[in-house]
């Protein structure tokens, strides 16, 4: 990815979504601009014209942390948004992203026997492991039922962004569609700017894009977002409606691999049908049969 578009189209994106009165300013008469003017983001920045335009136009590279949070507050950045700028910065300038190879390879590793250990204890939760690609390199046996739909009877790695944007069956998974398909590529950009040069994000970008309309257009948007904690809506074939929180856990013995844990609210309905998908996917006949290929 060209470091130097990616950061002119996510400062143009922001610069287009604040009005003059989201930032205080007087709106005045004839204005031909979307959003603040640069010299408007320069003036509440603290920095010239000259320089603001610069950085726009993708030259960030030496840029101080100093006048990027200048940028940031200006902008009205969020903190997923001001890492994503401060990531293109260190990309600009050179600096990867700790402990992670520059231009890995599009096939995943496989995890470590200790990984899949540490999974397996986890017996009431739905738990996997997924790479910045969206991969899910392991995946608990709960998790192998809770995502059927995704894995099927195996072959290639399962990808959560390929299921959600080019397989229909998410559509019923993921009862909010929209928001999941918000989630998913605003987590990818994110990632994609901290990573620049991996080659199997690009791959994999440039698919989607081909064959998703949605995610090409939510992908224009240059949102980006930390995934962390929350909660989120499932329709599962099996077990049915599922409101589950997760965690998310980064993995420092392999950086940019995270593990996410899925678990209900105890004495909760949605408890009540985790419980019963796990006994669905101990039977002969459940998901205990499904593997990762």
């Amino acid at each position: 990815m060209d470091n130097r578009s990616e950061v002119r189209e996510f400062l143009m994106t922001r610069r287009a979504r604040i009005g003059p009165a989201d930032a205080g300013l007087t709106a005045g008469p004839n204005r031909r601009v979307e959003g603040l003017r640069r010299s408007e983001v320069a003036v509440l920045a603290g920095v010239s014209v000259e320089y603001y335009t610069k950085l726009e136009r993708g030259a960030i590279a030496g840029a101080s942390a100093s006048v990027l949070d200048a940028v940031s507050r200006a902008l009205q950045l969020d903190d997923a948004e001001r890492a994503h700028l401060l990531d293109l910065a260190r990309a600009a300038d050179g600096i990867p992203t700790s402990g992670r190879a520059r231009g890995r390879s599009s096939k995943p590793a496989p995890p470590r026997p200790s990984l899949h250990w540490a999974l397996g204890a986890l017996t009431d939760a739905v738990a996997f492991v997924r790479d910045p690609q969206q991969n899910i390199l392991a995946v608990n046996e709960l998790g192998r039922a809770f995502y059927s739909p995704l894995i099927g009877d195996g072959g290639r790695t399962p990808n959560l962004a390929r299921f959600q944007f080019l397989d229909p069956a998410s559509r019923d998974f993921y009862p909010e569609w929209d928001l999941m398909a918000r989630m998913c590529v605003g987590v990818m950009r994110a990632e994609a700017g901290r990573d620049p040069h991996n080659r199997a994000m690009q791959e994999l970008v440039g698919e989607l894009s081909t064959h998703s309309d949605v995610f090409r257009t939510l992908w224009a948007a240059h949102d980006v977002r930390t995934h962390g904690a929350g909660t989120k809506h499932f329709r599962h074939p099996v077990a049915g409606d599922l409101v589950l929180a997760y965690e998310e856990l980064a993995l420092t013995a392999e950086p940019g691999n995270v593990m996410l844990v899925y678990t209900a609210e105890p004495g909760s309905p949605s408890a009540e049908n985790l419980r019963l998908l796990g006994s669905w996917a101990s039977a002969p006949h459940g998901a205990a049969q499904v593997r990762l290929g």
